[in-house]
């Protein structure tokens, strides 16, 4: 056996100057340890390669060693003379550290181009698991095998849920970021995809809301009861370590409860919002779903401007700057200046005071024919310039204008006003016995009405927030039974189901 010359670096031919090559020994030893084959020959290996069994692929064999990815054994199984026994013949295989390497690079590659999916199939196993696992928590002896194999069960399908969504936000992004390749082919697939996320997003919708309530129930109950028997059975194949085996079970028992507390914690975490600063992982997967349709929207409606033919104004400014720098002379350049912008002097637009007085007196229907014309005085066609003589005009008194919205601002102020104590009801009421509602009272009802809903989990009956300004709380309670509430306005009728309110004033006190 040789000795390779220096510390294993298993992935020091990554960044070597023949780095495909070295790739493709790799993976051929790879795959005949898939197929079994533990020593491969050089002619072998160059046959699998489909190349000349040549010095670059010796010398090739030969750093993979020095690196630590093979080993050399002497060949001595075709020796039959003195000559072949002296010849260097030589068995290779993979290492344990090249086997590693090869495990990590491959599954490096294929996290980097995994794709993933939106498993609504997967959301809708969790809630029958976890639905089943509340069942087994009602028992009072439980089947330690059938809690263990449903734990087992939910984390594997919660896992591949999460690295999937995971996977695929990520791939969504890179397509819409490099959607400039085959233009014709992502807008052909935007639909369909487009169609897949919404129907994600109701099922994450409807089934993340099921699992929330389920790991409620479960938590009320004693669920650390099955995670413990999950972690009990997990500890019996333990392997004892030292002279006191019951201690060594019983650390492994505490490692396997810690591990499952963990993935419980993650599972709850990922569909259950702690409060309004730390929403769910599943509301923000929503959340990244419903601004990945958008982005999708608008790479397509770019993508079409595009195709279409539309050319962006940084080109043509380009195309104009150009046209500047080939103009003959500064002559041909303003009259360009002027095609392009628009922009002649208009000092041939002069208006007096009087010409604005007349105007204020026509209405905004009038023909320009009809309206009264502009007077130029002949000494602006002369030289070019007009300088009216005598006193400067008048600053225009604009305290009126002031006045007017002050008091427009006084009136909306009270009638805010109004409206918020209108709304105070002092205590806890019925929605049927807020009465008539003014417009305005009744816009401000409905954006606390509006705040509160938003604020409310899955599964809760009561909430109770606070209005993004602090001036107003809002307390809502579900009443059972309760039935359908009118609330009459000017601007309609309202219906919803019967709730217990309570709003109150935080600024009036």
């Amino acid at each position: 056996m040789t000795v390779p010359s220096q510390e294993h670096q298993p992935f020091a031919h990554l960044s070597a100057p023949n780095a495909v090559l070295y790739r493709e020994i790799l993976r051929v030893f790879a795959r005949a340890k898939e197929r079994f084959i533990v020593h491969l020959r050089p002619e072998e290996v160059a046959a699998e390669l489909r190349r000349d069994n040549d010095d670059p692929l010796a010398q090739a064999l030969e750093k993979l060693r020095d690196w630590g990815n093979l080993q050399a054994d002497a060949d001595t199984g075709r020796v039959t003379s003195v000559e072949d026994f002296h010849r260097k013949r030589y068995l290779f295989q993979l290492t344990p550290a090249g086997q590693a390497a090869e495990q990590a690079i491959a599954f490096y590659e294929e996290a980097i181009g995994r794709r993933g999916v939106l498993q609504s199939v997967a959301l809708g196993d969790i809630a029958e698991q976890v639905q089943s696992l509340a069942v087994l928590a009602r028992d009072e002896d439980p089947d330690p095998a059938r809690v263990h194999l449903l734990l087992l069960s939910l984390a594997e399908r919660f896992s591949s849920l999460a690295d999937n969504a995971q996977a695929f936000m990520a791939s969504l992004r890179r397509a819409i970021d490099f959607s400039d390749g085959d233009v014709a082919g992502f807008i052909a697939y935007k639909e369909r995809l487009i169609e897949y996320i919404n129907r994600f997003i109701a099922d994450l919708a409807n089934s993340g809301s099921r699992i929330a309530a389920l790991l409620a129930e479960l938590e009320e109950s004693d669920y650390e009861k099955l995670l413990r028997l999950a972690a009990r059975r997990e500890a019996a194949d333990a392997v004892p370590d030292g002279a006191d085996a019951a201690d060594a079970y019983a650390k492994a028992e505490e490692a396997a409860f810690s591990s499952w507390v963990n993935r419980w914690r993650g599972l709850r975490d990922w569909f259950v919002s702690i409060d309004v600063g730390r929403p769910s992982q599943a509301r923000l997967l929503r959340q990244a779903a419903i601004s990945a349709i958008k982005q999708l929207i608008d790479a397509v409606g770019l993508l079409n401007e595009r195709r279409s033919g539309r050319s962006d104004r940084s080109a043509d400014f380009r195309t104009l700057a150009r046209w500047f720098a080939e103009a003959p002379n500064e002559a041909a350049a303003h009259r360009l200046w002027r095609a392009a912008f628009g922009l002649t002097p208009a000092r041939h637009l002069t208006v007096t005071a009087a010409t604005l007085d007349e105007w204020r007196e026509v209405g905004a229907a009038t023909s320009w024919r009809q309206a009264p014309p502009i007077r130029i005085s002949p000494q602006l066609r002369r030289t070019g310039s007009y300088e009216r003589r005598g006193k400067p005009n008048k600053v225009t008194d604009r305290t009126a204008a002031r006045r007017l919205l002050l008091e427009q601002a006084e009136r909306e102020a009270a009638e805010t006003a109004a409206a918020r104590a209108r709304l105070r009801t002092g205590g806890p009421v019925l929605l049927s016995e807020l009465g008539l509602l003014e417009p305005r009272a009744f816009r401000l009802f409905l954006a606390l009405l509006g705040d509160a809903l938003a604020a409310r989990r899955p599964g809760d009956t009561e909430v109770k927030t606070v209005t993004g300004d602090g001036s107003m709380e809002v307390r809502l309670t579900l009443v059972p039974g309760g039935g359908a509430v009118e609330i009459h306005t000017e601007d309609g009728v309202l219906t919803g189901p019967e709730h217990v309110i309570e709003i109150t004033d935080l600024v009036a006190g």
